[in-house]
């Protein structure tokens, strides 16, 4: 099932916390879905959802959320962890909830199992931890096994064992065919997880495209070369269009190059290389180096030594 955001937008006064946002989540893929804290994330995933009123629409496969007979099969949503009565047991909440997709009672133990709360199904959730509101809110929205996942934040809370199982549920879950959209600010592990990236700035679209395609835009992508004479590397290099920094007693940093290239130079120019390797940016420095300027919210430089906090 494809889902298509179009044009939505949310005003809060003459504050436009979402502007004119377009972008498309497609089956069998996880989009990341990525922005600075204030930039309108959580409003844009209200907004996607029906539960804020503003412009635009959103579209699963061609027609309005509420089109639909069983919306609960369209799609799952988790965006707060604690968006379940404080009173009702585990169980009682999931069966309340399988009741509009006519969700029978061996599909909810199957979830409960599947999330690993089967210890506690019959406590309430006020007495639960973040990380075990987490996994009732992810049953919540598995429950009807939707061909959509909207999750926000979904590994607040989780120890590091619990984040891998829910990285490899939510990869299978979208292997299978299912739109997958997931909001986080851990980038360490949204690399690992997600194929494709919609970012936000200030409500605005910034990108919206592969991974791989994101990463490269960093200027932090280049190679390595350890040489035993990095000057006259260097001049070689640069005399050949190529952007050089010396880096150490006998290193260069060279961008916008491969290392074949690099190599043929190199060897052209009587230079020896002892080392040769391509670095490659993490998602959190392509994310720093592309929302740098569009954070609402930025913490001033860190202490100089010496400094009292």
């Amino acid at each position: 099932m494809i889902v298509e955001a179009c044009g939505l937008t949310k005003r809060y006064g003459k504050v436009t916390a979402v502007d004119d946002l377009s972008f498309t989540v497609r089956p069998g893929h996880i989009t990341g879905f990525l922005g600075p804290n204030g930039s309108g994330k959580s409003t844009t995933l209200r907004l996607m959802m029906g539960l804020d009123h503003g412009d635009g629409s959103t579209l699963f496969d061609g027609r309005r959320l509420r089109e639909h007979a069983h919306v609960t099969r369209v799609v799952g949503a988790h965006l707060d962890a604690k968006s379940f009565h404080p009173g009702r047991p585990a169980r009682a909440h999931l069966r309340m909830l399988g009741s509009e997709a006519r969700v029978g009672r061996r599909r909810v133990d199957e979830v409960i199992d599947l999330v690993g709360l089967g210890d506690v199904a019959r406590g309430r959730p006020r007495g639960f931890s973040l990380g075990m509101c987490q996994r009732l809110g992810l049953a919540s929205a598995i429950l009807a096994q939707p061909a959509v996942l909207i999750i926000d934040e979904p590994a607040n809370g989780l120890d590091p064992q619990s984040i891998h199982w829910l990285r490899d549920f939510l990869t299978t879950y979208a292997h299978r065919g299912a739109a997958v959209l997931i909001s986080s600010h851990l980038l360490a592990e949204m690399q690992l997880m997600a194929d494709h990236l919609v970012v936000i700035g200030q409500g605005r679209l910034i990108a919206d495209e592969s991974m791989a395609d994101f990463v490269a835009r960093s200027a932090r992508n280049d190679v390595l070369v350890r040489c035993s004479n990095p000057l006259v590397l260097r001049s070689v290099l640069a005399e050949a269009g190529l952007v050089v920094h010396l880096e150490g007693v006998d290193g260069l940093a060279v961008s916008g190059s491969t290392t074949d290239r690099i190599g043929d130079l190199a060897f052209q120019s009587g230079v020896s290389v002892r080392e040769m390797v391509s670095r490659h940016a993490s998602l959190e420095q392509a994310f720093l180096d592309l929302t740098s300027g569009v954070q609402d919210f930025a913490a001033g430089a860190a202490p100089s030594e010496g400094t009292s906090a």
